[in-house]
């Protein structure tokens, strides 16, 4: 809807048939959902797998989930047919989605998301403890990286969540782990329902500005310009080079190893959108760092950009140059 707005998606099975037949569709989902993410810069906060169905918890810096969410479905539903020799439809009609307030219900979403594993109907007479015990070794969700670091994957933003409960450190994931267990010793009323009618969950004062900004009117591109400032794709060294000539910059001063700058991590955002190139690539243009590397410092320059006035400025001075 908007650049940086927040969902909850879900999709089912068609006529509610499972969509993950063992663990290895399982993996296929999540290789799909990577190369989504990394193509459409659409970091995901939470996930679970279920047998018949999946929730997410995302955001969209560039307000682009229909293409992310129609390039996914498609190339995960692929991937199923190839490998069980199908054809026809995988989910049911399309995904359902709910923009969120954030600041309102983004923890609560990310904690349903995670209890999902222990709602179905043979998990829900057992005690809290043996629902733990169950939820905390489920390998199909985003959980486990929440409660050990070691366990993360890369193209899920743990601190977005985090930081509502201390920020991500230790304190921060302890905090997260006892929101999670007390979601075990009652009934926690699924979020979802406050966005039944509207399709947003949040508060009246957010419901309301979002009926006045953006559905009195559809937003499309042309109201939109940031989105299309360069509508052809470059090649990466080209762009490196123009952007150290309009940067007035040395390459060894962005693109050594070990050097950190604004200017820097501009230039990796850039080559990102304008390159079509994956983030593994990019690392390669600055001294072969990781993937990871790359997504963290993309993810700290939308929060600058979108936090600090000047930083925003120069940021989209250099975007509506021309080559």
């Amino acid at each position: 809807m908007y650049p940086g707005a927040f969902y909850h998606v879900t999709c089912r099975g068609n006529e509610r048939k499972q969509i993950f037949l063992d663990d290895k569709d399982r993996s296929l989902f999540l290789d799909k959902l990577l190369l989504s993410c990394n193509i459409f810069n659409a970091p995901v906060l939470s996930y679970v797998l279920m047998n018949n169905h999946f929730h997410m918890l995302l955001t969209t810096p560039e307000g682009n989930l229909s293409d992310f969410m129609r390039h996914f479905n498609i190339s995960s539903t692929s991937s199923f047919n190839r490998r069980h020799k199908r054809t026809g439809h995988l989910y049911q009609g399309r995904y359902k989605s709910f923009l969120v307030d954030a600041d309102d219900y983004l923890l609560e979403l990310s904690r349903y998301i995670h209890l999902n594993p222990v709602r179905i109907k043979t998990a829900r007479a057992k005690s809290p403890g043996e629902r733990w015990n169950l939820l905390s070794q489920y390998k199909w969700s985003s959980l486990e990286g929440y409660l050990n670091k070691g366990k993360r994957k890369s193209f899920i933003n743990y601190e977005m969540v985090l930081n509502y409960v201390g920020g991500d450190n230790r304190n921060g994931r302890s905090e997260y782990t006892r929101f999670i267990r007390r979601g075990l010793d009652k009934e926690v009323k699924s979020p979802l329902e406050q966005g039944k009618g509207t399709g947003i969950i949040g508060s009246e004062g957010f419901i309301e500005i979002i009926k006045d900004k953006f559905l009195k009117e559809k937003i499309n591109a042309r109201e939109q310009p940031q989105l299309r400032e360069i509508k052809k794709v470059f090649k990466p060294e080209g762009l490196i080079d123009y952007f150290l000539q309009i940067t007035d910059l040395k390459r060894e001063a962005v693109c050594v190893r070990g050097r950190n700058s604004l200017e820097r991590t501009m230039l990796m955002e850039f080559l990102y959108r304008y390159c079509k190139i994956t983030q593994p690539e990019i690392g390669e243009f600055f001294g072969g760092i990781e993937y990871s590397a790359v997504s963290q410092a993309r993810i700290r320059l939308q929060k600058k950009i979108k936090n600090d006035r000047k930083t925003k400025m120069r940021f989209d001075e250099l975007a509506r140059l021309k080559i």
